[in-house]
């Protein structure tokens, strides 16, 4: 399960997409940057991204429309998204961004630091959620072999106090059905 966390950045200016995937060089993510809300969509539909950077002020379909779209979808509703923008400290932008879902919005020029930081902390959430999916898996699939076990040995006992003269030898076979069924 080594599937590297990913990251959407979303800015339609070229040079702040270039400048964020300089700030997130050297941690364990991989930027895949989009010019428009309309492309981190589509982007959306086929990868899972551990966090998404977002330009909160872009043409056509700006950053509070596209999280508005990213919230509602199932897939995507629990992908936290932290809000970028060249805006003034304006605090009704602010409040915009958390009511369309936001976990922060950081205005520039900021702290590059203080990114890198915000999107370590995301990173390593997803990575410990997709550890906790596995195991949980792991767990189900154990407690399926025990159920069939468990089966198979109250089956064995039933023939083995049963008057059936070829009882034993069915025992013996269906809880060697059992052992391998389990192995495989």
């Amino acid at each position: 399960m080594s599937e590297l966390a990913k990251a959407l950045l979303v800015d339609d200016r070229r040079e702040n997409l270039m400048a964020l995937e300089a700030i997130l060089q050297g941690l364990p993510v991989q930027s895949v940057a989009v010019e428009s809300g309309e492309a981190a969509l589509k982007q959306l539909l086929v990868e899972d991204f551990a966090v998404i950077l977002l330009d909160a002020q872009m043409p056509d379909m700006d950053g509070f429309e596209t999280a508005s779209h990213i919230k509602r979808r199932e897939r995507t509703r629990h992908v936290p998204i932290i809000f970028l923008t060249a805006a003034d400290r304006d605090a009704q932008l602010a409040l915009r961004g958390y009511a369309v879902g936001a976990v922060d919005y950081l205005t520039k020029p900021f702290d590059p630091w203080v990114l890198r930081a915000k999107v370590s902390v995301f990173v390593e959430l997803w990575v410990k959620t997709r550890q906790l999916a596995a195991q949980s898996e792991l767990v189900r699939e154990r407690d399926n072999q025990w159920r069939t076990m468990t089966e198979a040995v109250d089956d064995a006992v039933a023939l083995l106090r049963s008057d059936d003269p070829e009882g034993r030898d069915r025992a013996v076979e269906v809880l060697e059905q059992a052992r391998w069924g389990a192995v495989a």
